[in-house]
This record gives C-alpha cells, sequence and structure tokens, in this order.
C-alpha cells in the first residue's frame, strides 16, 4: 500500500497527486509509468504516468483525469489515504542523447504531465529543448511553470485562444519543421488524434518523431494482450515493447478503434458507484 502525501486539484476534473514511493522514485526514468490498483474492493488495473519524482525525498507525482470509474474514485482520496497497489516503474524508458538540433516536445491536455520527465532529461544533458502545449483553453493548462523552466523556448496554443496562441500544436509545429533550424527529433504526448496529426506533420520532412500510447491495459507485464497496437504491421505490446514508438509506423486508426471497446461497460460502473454513493450518503 503506498501512502498518498499531497494532492491538488488543477481543473474542474484534473487532480495532481504526491505519493510514497521511495523505490519508484529512485528507479525510474523518463517514459515510464504505473499500474495502480486503487483498493482490493474495485479490482481494475489502470495505467498511469509518472510526471514527477524526487529519489531523496522518495514520493512520486501522478497527473490524471478523472474520466472513468477508476479515476474518479482516486480523484475522491485523500492526503493520508492509501492507495492499495502502485506498480512500477514499467515500460522502456525514452532515448535521450545528445542531440545537435533542438528536440521539439509537444503536449496535448494531460499528455503535459509525462512529457515534463522528458523536457527534463533532455534539458539535464544540454539539449535546446522547444516545448509545445496545447489545450481547450487556458484553465485546462498544466505545469506550464515547470516545463517553462526547463524549455528554451515555449509556445503555448489554445483552442479558444484564451491564452498564448490561438492554434492547433501542429500548426507551430510544422513551422519549426519548415524553417532552418529543423528539429533533429520530436517527441508528442497527448490524446491519440493529436500524436496522429503531429506525426503526419513532421512526416514530410523526415523528422524522426516518437509518441508514447497510453491503451487500455491489465496486467502491464505483457500476459494479458490488451495494449497491444499494429505498429509497421507488426504486433506490438504497449506495456513491454513501449509506451514510446516511432510516430509514422503506429496504426492509429486501429488503436483508437480498440480504446473504444469498453466504453459501454465503463460509463455502466461509473452508474453504479454513483448509485453506490447516494445509497452510502443516506444510511449515514
Amino acid at each position: 500500500m503506498k501512502r498518498i502525501l499531497d494532492k491538488k486539484q488543477l481543473s474542474a476534473d484534473v487532480f495532481r497527486m504526491k505519493i510514497e514511493a521511495p523505490l519508484i522514485a529512485e528507479e525510474r526514468k523518463a517514459g515510464q509509468f504505473l499500474i495502480i490498483q486503487v483498493d482490493q474492493n474495485y479490482g481494475e488495473r489502470i495505467p498511469l504516468t509518472i510526471a514527477n519524482a524526487d529519489a531523496e525525498e522518495g514520493f512520486i507525482e501522478i497527473i490524471f483525469q478523472a474520466v472513468g470509474a477508476t479515476t474518479q474514485k482516486l480523484s475522491r482520496m485523500n492526503a493520508g489515504d492509501y492507495i492499495e497497489n502502485v506498480l512500477g516503474p514499467l515500460g522502456k524508458p525514452t532515448h535521450i542523447e545528445k542531440r545537435d538540433g533542438p528536440v521539439v516536445c509537444v503536449g496535448g491536455g494531460i499528455g503535459v504531465a509525462p512529457m515534463h520527465p522528458i523536457v527534463e532529461a533532455h534539458h539535464k544533458i544540454g539539449n535546446k529543448v522547444i516545448t509545445i502545449m496545447g489545450a481547450r483553453n487556458k484553465e485546462l493548462l498544466i505545469m506550464e511553470d515547470e516545463m517553462r523552466a526547463l524549455s528554451d523556448e515555449l509556445i503555448i496554443c489554445t483552442d479558444d485562444g484564451s491564452y498564448g496562441r490561438k492554434d492547433l500544436v501542429t500548426v507551430p509545429l510544422k513551422e519549426l519543421c519548415e524553417s532552418e533550424n529543423i528539429p533533429s527529433e520530436v517527441f508528442a504526448i497527448g490524446p491519440p488524434i493529436m500524436m496522429k496529426f503531429c506525426s503526419e506533420t513532421t512526416r514530410p520532412f523526415a523528422v524522426p518523431t516518437m509518441v508514447s500510447l497510453n491503451t487500455i491495459m491489465v496486467d502491464g507485464t505483457g500476459m494479458c494482450g490488451g495494449c497491444r497496437v499494429s505498429i509497421g504491421n507488426e504486433t506490438k505490446f504497449v506495456c513491454v515493447d513501449g509506451p514510446e514508438f516511432d510516430g509514422h509506423l503506429v496504426d492509429f486508426d486501429n488503436m483508437m478503434l480498440r480504446q473504444k471497446a469498453y466504453k459501454q461497460h465503463e460509463a455502466h460502473r461509473c452508474n453504479l458507484d454513483i448509485e453506490a454513493e447516494k445509497l452510502e450518503a443516506k444510511q449515514k
């Protein structure tokens, strides 16, 4: 069991949690993730990326959006509560190496959280980092201060123009690809459709583009096969072969179709939890 040290609500349904996990904090590397089981009575296991960690203080941080039954249940927990199981670090770490040209990191929505350790790692070895952050509006932007401190240049885009540029993240990404100082590598993390179009934006320029996939997972060790994806017409498992893959080889359409497989079940479970909470409140 892991104790929650701190919890902050960043927006209407986005939360940041600090969790006591000294061994994970010591071993984790950029790009790796966790499998979390909230309690023993609710058995669903979900993948969440490590947004930050401190080996000296022995904690990790996660940032998540309360959209499904498990993340909603997690969002109702507070500092001092215990999470039943936190397994990690899992997955292959991000390959970080010195680059001649700038490294462009594109984070969309909650995707900014898993992008943070990648930006941090590139900054640490002295790469020039240009970060592009996107959100629907200013209120939904996260980790702006942290990303600004680690980036040589920070470009912010909002769908409604309430902050930064009124553009999709692919617009400044294309501008950078068309510039004289073309990116040496691009990382994109966010909604699947965003990662797909970032990959399509860089394809004509032959800029290496890595994406981090967040698929349905059960065990996180390659046993269940639930996270399988098609990469260059080969079947790969996100939990052990990824979570990062060449964006130009990912079959995003197939992945997005598979992501919808349990939507009805998820909605049903959320409704059951709401009814259970109402009943519990009445009994009190």
